[in-house]
C-alpha cells in the first residue's frame, strides 16, 4: 500500500484556515461590509461637518480617516482572525498537530501516525481530495481536512498518493 511521510507546521494550519475564509461567502461579505460601510458612514459624517459648520479641517480628517480604515481594515481583520484560529487550540493540541506525520493506505481505512497518535479515519467518512499548488487536501468533514503540503513532503508519491486515496473514496466512500 501506498505511504508517505510530511511535515505538517503552523503556517500550513494558518494557510487552511484562510483558504476556507476565502471561500466562505458569509464572512466576505462582512469583509466588504466592513470595508465599505464603516467608511461610508465615516464620509457622510465628514461631509455633514463640511456643510453644516463650513470646517474643511475636520473633514479632511474624518476623509483621511475613512480611506485608511478602507485600506487597513482587511489587514487587521486577517490578523485578528489568525489569533482566533489559534484560539481554538490549547497547547496540548497544537504539540499533537504539529511535526512529522505518517500516511498509509490500508484497504478499510486511512491509518494516520501523528505526533498526537495514530488515528484509523474509515474511506466511508472521507469527503474528496482537493489539489493546489501547494498543497493537497484530504477532506474528513465539511470544515475540517488532512492538510498536506507539497513542500514538506519526506518520503513517497504524493501524486500517485492522492490518486490513490481519491480512488478509494470513489469506490468505497
Amino acid at each position: 500500500m501506498l505511504e508517505i511521510e510530511y511535515e505538517f507546521r503552523e503556517k500550513d494550519l494558518v494557510h487552511f484556515n484562510e483558504l476556507r475564509l476565502a471561500s466562505d461567502p458569509v464572512m466576505q461579505k462582512k469583509i466588504r461590509q466592513n470595508r465599505l460601510l464603516v467608511p461610508g458612514v465615516m464620509l457622510v459624517f465628514g461631509l455633514f461637518y463640511y456643510v453644516y459648520y463650513v470646517d474643511m479641517m475636520t473633514t479632511a480628517y474624518i476623509t483621511l480617516l475613512a480611506i485608511g480604515w478602507g485600506i487597513a481594515s482587511p489587514f487587521i481583520m486577517k490578523i485578528d482572525l489568525r489569533r482566533q484560529f489559534f484560539d481554538k487550540y490549547t497547547e496540548a493540541e497544537k504539540k499533537a498537530m504539529y511535526g512529522i506525520h505518517q500516511l498509509k493506505i490500508e484497504p478499510e481505512h486511512l491509518l494516520e501516525k501523528s505526533p498526537g497518535g495514530k488515528h484509523k479515519t474509515p474511506w466511508g467518512d472521507m469527503l474528496r481530495v482537493e489539489r493546489h499548488k501547494e498543497y493537497v487536501y484530504i477532506y474528513v468533514d465539511i470544515d475540517a481536512a488532512i492538510v498536506i503540503p507539497r513542500e514538506t513532503v519526506k518520503s513517497g508519491d504524493l501524486k500517485a498518493f492522492a490518486k490513490q486515496v481519491e480512488s478509494m473514496i470513489d469506490r468505497l466512500g
